[in-house]
């Protein structure tokens, strides 16, 4: 049976729970993205923790954290259904009971990218990840590889931090259509959709020219540029290869794996994407 828990029923749970613990922390609005989180995480621990909190420290001040979605209900009845043990839901006053003074920094890594475009926005992460840390202390989090970017930099932050939380990732969850799933795709409107598809199609075309580091990520680039003109809606923010533990941009001739991170804005929505791909 789930439990439904604050900051004080979480303490009580945690410490009476014998074997191992495995965090999702999400923000809500679950869908099978999160799902597919939840089930990989039945897989690696005997208990399975899933937090669902809007954190305010990772949003601008022109970003959407009034309108951001929520629906807790429709959530708790995800997580029911899928045999999480315990939901941990604080109001925000749990979470930060004052203006916090000290908070983590993303350092380099968490200022280029989506950083560059969202400043500050990789500190709010990794600030609320080591406090969920804290209070759950689980064996290992469960994170999307989806966005990319973020995942590197919490296996950074347990890492020089040492944390001690092992960190396990699953591939992205695509629509039918091919868009990467994400609670921020119901702000889109049908037409909006469509040209966010250009995003899946440049990784396409990337992986489809993979011979080169160069060439693949020119290919996507050239589709992403063909679907502007197309959808005056949608404005390319970055298509780069990058190494994926550092996010340092490749070289032409890089060998080996990389990770091409796109980003663009359809409409009033943020949309990002990613794939993998091997060169040499």
């Amino acid at each position: 049976m789930t439990q439904v828990v604050d900051t004080r029923g979480l303490n009580a749970w945690r410490n009476a729970t014998r074997g191992t613990v495995a965090l999702v922390p999400t923000m809500g609005a679950l869908h099978d993205g999160h799902r597919r989180l939840i089930a990989h995480a039945h897989g690696e621990a005997d208990a399975v923790a899933v937090s669902i909190f809007v954190n305010p420290l990772q949003f601008g001040p022109d970003e959407d954290f009034v309108r951001y979605p929520r629906d807790l209900d429709s959530d708790l009845e995800i997580c029911r259904a899928d045999g999480v043990d315990v939901v941990f839901a604080p109001e925000l006053h749990e979470m930060y009971p004052r203006d916090p003074e000290v908070t983590v920094s993303a350092g380099r890594m968490g200022a280029v990218f989506e950083g560059a475009s969202r400043p500050g926005h990789f500190d709010g992460v990794l600030t609320v990840v080591a406090k969920l840390f804290q209070r759950v202390r689980p064996d290992v989090a469960i994170f999307g590889q989806k966005d990319a970017q973020q995942l590197a930099l919490v296996e950074r932050l347990v890492a020089d931090l040492d944390l001690g939380v092992h960190i396990e990732s699953v591939p992205i969850v695509r629509d039918a259509d091919g868009l990467a799933l994400s609670s921020r795709n119901r702000y889109l409107s049908a037409a909006e959709r469509e040209s966010a598809l250009a995003l899946p199609r440049a990784l396409e075309a990337a992986a489809h020219e993979a011979t080169t580091a160069a060439s693949a990520q020119d290919a996507a680039r050239r589709t992403l540029a063909d679907a502007e003109l197309q959808h005056p809606e949608l404005s390319l923010d970055y298509a780069t290869l990058v190494d994926r533990a550092t996010f340092t941009k490749c070289s032409p001739d890089f060998r080996g794996d990389a990770v091409l991170v796109l980003a663009a804005r359809v409409g009033a929505t943020r949309v990002i994407d990613n794939a993998t791909l091997t060169f040499g």
